[in-house]
Formats: structure tokens, sequence, C-alpha cells
């Protein structure tokens, strides 16, 4: 059986994910969103790309069969499960600035951009290559009418899992999230599990 790792809360990490393998995101406590990115590991300005994903799987509400495209046009993961459907792709990963725009009456964090940038470091990513995270279990409610959005608590309860499924040998970051909004004001941490490669019995 896989090694779940835990991520302390307002904190980051970084792994190597390879093709064929698939890591887990589990939300422990509930309501706690998690930051994840990724980047090819053989050519790391190679990124995840929102608006490419948008534009290929036609849906900002990305959940079990989405994929997610890189900015070349290529395939990174896809959602082989879901269970909770909840996440947010448009919101970049809270940073210094996030705490002093939105929450001048709090201590100014690093935030889970600095937290990347930290854990990113030693695979020779730099804090300008961090991209737009999809947030996982983050609660981004969009008005289809004004394109208004709130970020709103997460919904997720205790052992939520989102499973992602790599297509090329990666470097994922993944955080705990550190904003009070995004976590309904509080904040607990993060597990993952990296999974061998799917055999025909999966």
């Amino acid at each position: 059986m896989s090694q779940t790792n835990e991520i302390p809360p307002r904190s980051g990490a970084a792994f190597v994910v390879k093709k064929g393998e698939a890591f887990t995101v589990i939300d422990p406590q509930g309501s706690q969103v998690s930051d994840m990115i990724a980047f090819v590991r053989d050519d790391v300005r190679e990124v995840m790309s929102n608006g490419r994903t948008f534009d290929y799987e036609e849906t900002i509400r990305l959940t079990k069969g989405n994929r997610l495209w890189s900015n070349r046009s290529n395939v990174m993961l896809t959602i082989e499960d879901d269970s909770l459907g909840q996440h947010d792709y448009l919101l970049t990963p809270c940073s210094e600035d996030t705490f002093r725009h939105f929450y001048p009456d709090k201590p100014v964090h690093r935030g889970c951009m600095g937290n990347l940038e930290a854990a990113l470091a030693p695979y020779g990513i730099e804090r300008d290559a961090i991209p737009t995270a999809f947030n996982v279990f983050m609660n981004v409610p969009v008005d289809g009418g004004t394109g208004s959005l709130s970020v709103d608590p997460p919904t997720s309860k205790p052992g939520e899992a989102v499973r992602f499924r790599a297509h090329i040998d990666l470097v994922i970051g993944l955080t705990a999230c550190s904003a009070y909004a995004s976590n309904g004001g509080s904040f607990r941490p993060i597990h993952y599990r990296i999974e061998a490669e799917a055999t025909a019995d999966d």
C-alpha cells in the first residue's frame, strides 16, 4: 500500500510523479484547500495552463474524466477520481500581497506562493514560473450572468479525495493553503499519496 504523506497547515511540498503513476490529494479533516501545480520533469518551462485546459475541456468545472493541459497543449494529468467535484482553477496562489490586499488586519504570511517557491527551488523552478494553481477543494462560485465571483468556505468533508494520473514525468507542487477565506478561517493539514502505475486489474 502506498505511503500517506502529510503537508502541515500553511506549508507546501514538491515531489516527482512518473508517467503512468497517480497521486491522490486528501482532505483528512475537511474544509481545507490544496493548491496543486505541475511542471514537466525534463523541461520545467512546460507547465500546466488553466487557459489551455478551459479551452480544450470546454468547461471551468473540472472533475472526474477531465484533463489538465500544459502551455504547450499536451495533456499532463487526468482526474481519475473525485469525491467532491468542486474545485477552482481561476485564482492564483495566495501570496504576501494577497494578505496585504484582503487581510490588512492579519499578520502577513508568505502564502502558497512562498511555500511553493521554497518547495520547488531544488528542482530549479523559480517564483515567476509558478502558474495559476488547480485549487483542490476550493469553493469559488461564479455568477453566470455578471461574471462576479466569491471565495466561500470549502464544502469538503473529512476524507474527501481527488486522484490524478500523470501522462508524463512531472514535478508536482502541493500546499495546505494559507488564506483565511479559502479555508473558512482556519487551517488544517493536507495528505497525499503517490500510487504505482495502473494495471489491467485496476
